[in-house]
């Protein structure tokens, strides 16, 4: 049988796929990207299934997707492709009907790196946390640079939302250039070969330290040019293992950082002076998006956008009309009583950490929201988890966790956010546990005050979004 990955983008775009799963995170850009070069795309999605984010779905067969139920039946033909997570299970209809047929089968990271890796030009987005957003930075870039790169993101890129893209996870260009971000959770990052290898930080997510050690080094080792982050002590320990390095961070190591004293961060934006420490050049840099998390951000997708080229100032320049993701720090709105409501994607520790620090570097109550994007990561980085929920909140502020996410399985569901709840208690926090997330949204409601920030926290699930505007509307006519 032929094998897949070593077909050219011209001859993958000529087989019919299915995509079973087609509105996850890293499922919808794939398959948005194969439709724009032309090929005939078909797919499947539990949550449609089960009536969650109907909008995306229809938007889905606005362009041409056709939807199946999640029973198999769209699986007609041994000349289709299944497009399946590694993580799905023999039993799943799609998978019963494929082997039934002969069908060929990739995962989801074969297919992005088989595209990937067939580009002139790539630039690899790598780390356990920040990989949306840079990528998304560095695509915009590149885009208003002119060189029309093709953009593989793991969220909506609000610079390239229409009313024909809502959900613009994808960009296809013809520039030659492919910018995604790579995953390391399932050991898929070793699929990758960049010109361009951008590692923002290497912290406990889904695997051991020593496993992503491993992955990382390997990841930088493949790449033409590595850009690393210099205020990660675990990322600079793997920098010999790269052939030609561009550092990039707040600290004075840095090769691309700010000048001392420099930032300015607002509730909504953050600015500081950008030096060029090769050369000495400096550059006012200003961003749309708040933190210091956002600051280290921008600095790794100028560093890829010149390893890439492109020259410090006009990055510097481009990335000041970046508007940032959905569900990263999206402020949802403010009441008249000045209580706001935002939505993110905080779900491991680092990720968690920046978010809660954004937060705290302003006035008001905190409220953190968090629905856990699985048992099995709970499992994980449980302890981890609450020793930040715990440090990264004040004393009059509040943590609230209902029982993880859950769309079916044989996965282990014996121990659950309850554990979380007791162990930022055993830190010092305040914390409760509240199993459905409907007596959450009641809770909170109950409790917001003037000038409280209320942050909606979670991964995996497309539905969270709509929970935090339900409970900013609520908070508007209550």
């Amino acid at each position: 049988m032929t094998n897949l990955a070593d077909l050219s983008p011209e001859s993958l775009s000529a087989r019919e796929w299915f995509f079973c799963g087609i509105g996850g995170s890293g499922m919808l850009p794939l398959a948005l990207i194969l439709r724009g070069m032309g090929a005939r795309v078909a797919g499947s999605d539990r949550s449609r299934d089960q009536g969650r984010t109907p909008e995306k779905f229809a938007w889905l067969e606005t362009l041409g997707f056709t939807l199946f139920p999640q029973d198999g039946s769209g699986i007609t033909s041994a000349g289709q492709v299944l497009v399946a997570s590694a993580a799905v299970e023999d039993t799943v209809p799609e998978v019963v009907r494929a082997t039934a047929l002969g069908c060929a089968r990739m995962s989801r990271a074969e297919l992005l790196s088989a595209l990937f890796n067939a580009a002139p030009h790539s630039i690899a987005v790598g780390g356990t946390s920040g990989k949306s957003t840079v990528t998304g930075m560095i695509g915009w870039i590149l885009t208003e640079a002119g060189r029309d790169p093709t953009i593989m993101n793991g969220a909506v890129m609000k610079n390239f939302v229409a009313p024909e893209a809502p959900f613009a996870s994808a960009r296809v260009g013809t520039g030659g250039m492919f910018v995604s971000e790579v995953d390391e959770s399932d050991g898929s990052i070793a699929l990758y070969r960049p010109t361009i290898a951008v590692l923002n930080n290497v912290s406990l997510d889904h695997k051991s330290l020593e496993e992503l050690r491993e992955l990382f080094g390997n990841f930088l080792e493949c790449a033409g040019t590595a850009v690393i982050n210099a205020d990660d002590e675990e990322s600079m320990a793997l920098v010999d293992r790269a052939e030609s390095v561009v550092t990039f961070g707040l600290s004075e190591d840095a090769m691309i950082s700010v000048t001392d004293g420099s930032i300015s961060d607002g509730a909504t934006n953050i600015t500081a002076e950008l030096i060029d420490r090769r050369d000495g050049t400096t550059h006012a840099l200003r961003l749309q998006v708040p933190g210091r998390h956002n600051l280290s951000n921008a600095l790794a997708a100028i560093s890829a956008a010149n390893a890439a080229g492109l020259g410090v100032a006009e990055a510097v320049d481009h990335i000041a009309s970046f508007a940032g993701l959905a569900r990263r720090f999206d402020i949802v709105g403010t009441t008249a009583g000045g209580i706001t409501v935002i939505d993110d994607f905080g779900h491991n520790p680092e990720k968690i950490a920046a978010t809660l620090a954004t937060l705290r570097a302003h006035p008001g109550r905190i409220i953190a929201f968090f629905q856990p994007h699985g048992y099995g990561p709970l499992r994980q980085m449980g302890a981890e988890l609450a020793e930040v929920m715990a440090e990264g909140l004040g004393t009059n502020d509040l943590t609230i966790l209902c029982d993880p996410v859950y769309f079916g399985g044989t996965v282990d569901r014996s121990v659950g956010s309850e554990r979380i709840a007791r162990l930022i208690g055993i830190h010092g926090g305040k914390a409760e546990h509240i199993p459905d997330r409907a007596d959450c949204a009641e809770r909170i409601i109950a409790l917001a005050q003037t000038d409280d920030r209320i942050v909606i926290m979670g991964a995996r699930d497309d539905t969270l979004s709509a929970f935090a505007h339900d409970i900013f509307n609520r908070l508007l006519i209550s």
